[in-house]
C-alpha cells in the first residue's frame, strides 16, 4: 500500500491507498506554525498513525509547496517560507529512519491526480491550478508531469499579473520579493484582503462568493475583479501551453461562479477566435483529495 501526504500551509493530510486505488485510511491535522522541526514531526506523526491504522508499513509520497532544487537539494520557492533552504527529503527520511519516501511539488501531485482519473482524464495536456494559501500550478502532458530544468514547471503564480490596469500597478508585495505576482492577487488571503479593503469587513473567500450570489454589491464587485484577473492570468497559460483542460484546486476552487464567468472573460485575452476556445475550465473531480491522492501515486502500483 501507499501513503500520500499533502503538506499544506494550514493542514497536513494523509491518505492510504490500496494497490487498486481504494482508500484504506485518512487523517488530517493542522500544520504547525511555530517551526520547521515541528512540521517535520507532524508529518512523521501522520505517517506513523496511518500505518498503525492499516497495520503495515507503506511506501510514502509527499506533496509539498515549492520544489527541491536540482542544484542544491534544498527546498526553494515555497510560500510556507520556513521550508525554504531546508533539505526536506533528507530530514524527513532521517526522522522516520527510512528511505522509501518520494517528494514532489504539491501542484504537480494535484495535476497528476486529476489528469489520471479526474476532471482531466483522457486529455493530452492538463494544467492543474492551486488557488489557496498560495497560487501554484502543474503541467501534465500525456499523463506525465513536466518538472523542468529548474523544477519550476507550471509555476504561473510568480509571473506578473498580465495586462495590469492603472490601479493595479505596481501591485501587492509578494513573499518572493517582487510586486504584482499573480499569487499576490489571486491567493485566498489576497482575495480576502481585497474585500476587507473595499468593505471594512472580514469574510472568508467562499463567503464572499456566497454574498455575491445574493447580489451584495461590494462582494459582487470584488468577485468580478477576481474573475477578470484569473481570466487574464489563465489566458497567458493557454497562449503558452494551449491545454485541453484546466482544473482548479485549492479552497477557491469551491467558488461556483468561476467556472462560468472566467471562460466568458478569457475570450478577450486568448490568442484565438472568441467563439472557438476549446480549453475547458473544470472543478476537481476528487476535490480536496486530489493533492494527497497524487502524492500517493508518486509510487507506481
Amino acid at each position: 500500500m501507499r501513503i500520500g501526504i499533502d503538506l499544506g500551509g494550514t493542514k497536513i493530510e494523509g491518505i492510504v491507498l490500496a494497490d487498486d486505488g481504494r482508500e484504506r485510511a485518512r487523517l488530517r491535522v493542522p500544520t504547525p506554525r511555530d517551526s520547521y522541526e515541528a512540521t517535520l514531526e507532524a508529518v512523521a506523526g501522520v505517517i506513523r498513525e496511518l500505518e498503525a491504522q492499516v497495520g503495515e508499513s507503506c511506501r510514502v509520497g509527499v506533496g509539498h509547496p515549492g520544489a527541491i532544487s536540482p542544484a542544491t537539494g534544498l527546498v526553494k520557492n515555497a510560500n510556507s517560507t520556513r521550508l525554504n533552504g531546508r533539505p526536506l527529503d533528507v530530514d524527513l527520511k532521517q526522522v522516520l529512519d527510512r528511505t522509501d519516501i518520494r517528494f514532489s511539488n504539491d501542484a504537480n501531485c494535484f495535476a497528476v491526480s486529476e489528469a489520471s482519473d479526474g476532471a482531466g482524464a483522457g486529455a493530452p495536456i492538463v494544467f492543474g491550478v492551486i488557488l489557496g494559501t498560495g497560487v501554484g500550478g502543474g503541467v501534465v502532458i500525456d499523463g506525465r508531469p513536466v518538472v523542468g530544468a529548474q523544477a519550476v514547471g507550471g509555476e504561473w503564480g510568480h509571473n506578473a499579473l498580465p495586462l495590469p490596469r492603472d490601479d493595479e500597478r505596481p501591485g501587492p508585495q509578494c513573499y518572493c520579493g517582487r510586486k504584482g505576482c499573480v499569487e499576490s492577487w489571486l491567493s485566498g488571503p489576497a482575495f480576502q484582503a481585497q474585500y476587507v479593503k473595499a468593505s471594512g469587513s472580514e469574510l472568508r473567500a467562499t463567503d464572499i462568493a456566497e454574498a455575491a450570489a445574493t447580489g451584495e454589491k461590494i462582494a459582487s464587485e470584488c468577485l468580478e475583479r477576481y474573475c477578470d484577473r484569473l481570466a487574464r492570468s489563465l489566458a497567458n497559460v493557454v497562449n503558452l501551453l494551449d491545454p485541453h483542460v484546466i482544473v482548479l484546486g485549492g479552497g477557491l476552487s469551491k467558488i461556483p461562479q468561476l467556472y462560468d464567468r472566467v471562460p466568458e472573460l478569457w475570450k478577450d485575452y486568448i490568442f484565438s477566435e472568441r467563439d472557438r476556445i476549446a480549453t475547458r475550465l473544470r472543478p476537481p473531480q476528487h476535490g480536496d483529495s486530489s493533492g494527497v491522492r497524487g502524492a500517493a501515486w508518486l509510487w507506481p502500483v
